[in-house]
């Protein structure tokens, strides 16, 4: 049985309770938004549809940073060999965290009133900016924070010449974290060039910072679950943040396209926007060497579908939506529409809201000294919401595509209700596909936060029966052509975002990028539902396999 080797570990289950309450309110806001897409008026005037959006996103960062800094946190002392320093400022951090919270939820009814609290030409209270509403107070508070994360990740690890890779991710993540939010801490009069800075902040921190956090945290998670070499994970680890920092950084010129900044970084801003998928290949790729190199059971079978979901929806969240949109030539007709909601919310709850509740799934059940514990809710949980969110993603795109050609194409008057109509069928998916990832939210949250604290179903060992079908051993090949399927759906969207620029199209003619959106977006979905169910069956039939005796542990099947 895995158990908790160092007492300073436990300080990461505060944060962990924490993201799940703030996932919990996020999500919920998220079902309010889209029944105030249905019907304008709801709350109006009391809380409009603006102000909950942004409470809806605000969450959403926070509760994943929340995650990040649980795992961070547990995975420090595992890495240094010795306690985490500075205990008492993680509790002052864990409190912070709270202020930030509660300062944001409130500065968005200042921002409802239209108060920002100027002084000496900065906002104090809130700022209006997309991703940054709080105010410069609550900026300070921040930045405090992340250097209070960064000083005690730092003094934990070894000394520099001692780091193997994962440190050096971690530890130059914790550095950027601190460092790139300086750059969303002034205010500029200039629209074009505040937006410059802005997108300094929401790219790089996440296709650089946060990236390069994930994918460290990702390698030392699948060492921990099936004992993989050091040395190979670092190796992974390596060329995903050399790939990243090589693509992402340039590639944040995608954000620059219309907001007044020169013309070349179409060009520029396109090309490595492009190159960005690279390094979640790579990710893709080592998730399934290690989960297939010894061939032994799964013992947390929870844990690793989140993780496994990290990977996937990073893949085809980040990589291949945020790759079908990016140019210049999708991107102006998909900037700020839903076909950009489809790519924002699969990338960001996918990839790293994923990462968070694989890591509380890991690590709860050893924080409350559980020697086993019903994984039934947990992998149910992780279906509802990863259904919910690829119904979500296909939702919004096809609702996104509607949008392209009724108001871009058209020309039609959007606040007229010209696009409303045409945009129903997707808008009443939304809460359909919202109240299926809202019932796994409450599973999720409610097992996490009950375990150990009720009692555990009586094991049931199931029979061992030689695996075929779906349940036979998953080969490098068959992952190849899964993730081959993928891309040819991904280019079949790029194809009709594409053909918006096509005379025949802007003269009113929709058969082509409907027909090309019909097909691509539910098969790239569809085929990623159905390649994570072949990953984790096959995964389940090694452990039914299994002639263990019945029980799950947290590392090692029960003797």
């Amino acid at each position: 049985m895995i158990r908790i080797e160092y007492q300073t570990q436990r300080l990461s289950l505060r944060f962990f309770m924490l993201m799940l309450v703030l996932f919990f309110f996020q999500a919920g806001f998220g079902l309010l938004l889209t029944a105030q897409h249905i019907d304008p008026s709801l709350l109006a005037g009391t809380l409009n549809f603006n102000i909950v959006r942004a409470e809806h996103t605000n969450l959403g960062i926070l509760w994943v940073l929340c995650g990040f800094i649980g795992a961070i946190l547990y995975v420090g002392p595992l890495l240094s060999k010795r306690e985490l320093a500075a205990p008492a400022l993680i509790k002052f951090l864990f409190y912070a965290v709270i202020a930030v919270v509660v300062w944001n939820v409130v500065a968005q009814l200042y921002a409802q009133q239209g108060l920002a609290l100027w002084y000496m030409g900065q906002p104090l209270l809130q700022e209006g900016l997309e991703y940054l509403e709080g105010g410069r107070i609550v900026d300070i508070v921040i930045l405090i924070g992340f250097a209070i994360l960064c000083y005690v990740v730092l003094r934990t690890f070894p000394r520099v010449k001692d780091w193997n890779e994962i440190h050096w991710g971690l530890g130059l993540g914790v550095i950027a974290l601190t460092f790139v939010w300086i750059f969303g801490m002034f205010f500029v009069a200039r629209l074009d060039l505040q937006e410059y800075f802005r997108w300094y902040v929401v790219h790089y921190w996440v296709e650089g910072v946060w990236e390069v956090i994930h994918i460290s945290l990702v390698g030392f998670f699948l060492v921990l679950m099936f004992k993989a070499d050091v040395k190979s994970v670092g190796f992974a680890v390596f060329w995903g943040i050399a790939l990243v920092w090589l693509s992402g950084l340039l590639g944040n010129a995608h954000h620059y396209f219309w907001i007044g900044t020169p013309e070349f970084w179409q060009f520029w801003g396109s090309l490595f926007s492009a190159l960005e998928p690279l390094p979640l290949i790579f990710c893709f790729w080592h998730i399934y060497l290690d989960a297939h190199q010894d061939g032994k059971p799964v013992a947390n079978m929870p844990a690793f579908s989140f993780l496994l979901g990290s990977v996937v929806l990073e893949q085809v969240g980040a990589g291949i939506l945020g790759f079908t949109m990016t140019f210049a030539l999708t991107n102006v007709w998909s900037h700020g529409t839903w076909v950009t909601l489809s790519h924002a919310h699969l990338a960001l709850f996918g990839t790293f809201g994923m990462l968070g509740l694989a890591a509380a799934y890991y690590t709860v059940p050893q924080m409350r000294d559980l020697a086993g514990f019903d994984q039934r809710p947990g992998r149910l949980a992780f279906w509802l919401v990863f259904t919910g969110m690829l119904g979500l993603g296909f939702a919004f795109a096809i609702g996104g595509t509607v949008q392209v050609f009724v108001y871009r194409t058209l020309g039609l008057d959007w606040f007229g209700g010209d696009v409303a109509p045409a945009m129903q069928v997707a808008k009443l998916l939304v809460p359909v596909f919202g109240l299926v990832f809202m019932v796994g939210v409450c599973l999720l949250v409610y097992d996490l936060l009950t375990l150990g604290m009720r009692a555990r179903a009586s094991d049931e060992t199931a029979p061992a029966v030689a695996p075929s079908g779906w349940r036979r051993p998953l080969s490098g090949w068959e992952t190849g052509l899964w993730l081959l399927a993928m891309w040819v759906f991904g280019a079949i969207i790029t194809l009709g975002l594409l053909s918006f620029n096509l005379p025949t199209v802007r003269e009113g003619s929709r058969l082509f990028p409907y027909l090309m959106a019909g097909i691509g977006y539910p098969g790239l979905l569809l085929t990623t539902l159905l390649f994570v169910a072949r990953f984790l069956r096959s995964l389940d039939a090694r452990g039914q396999a299994a002639t263990a005796a019945p029980g799950v542990l947290l590392g090692h099947a029960l003797p």
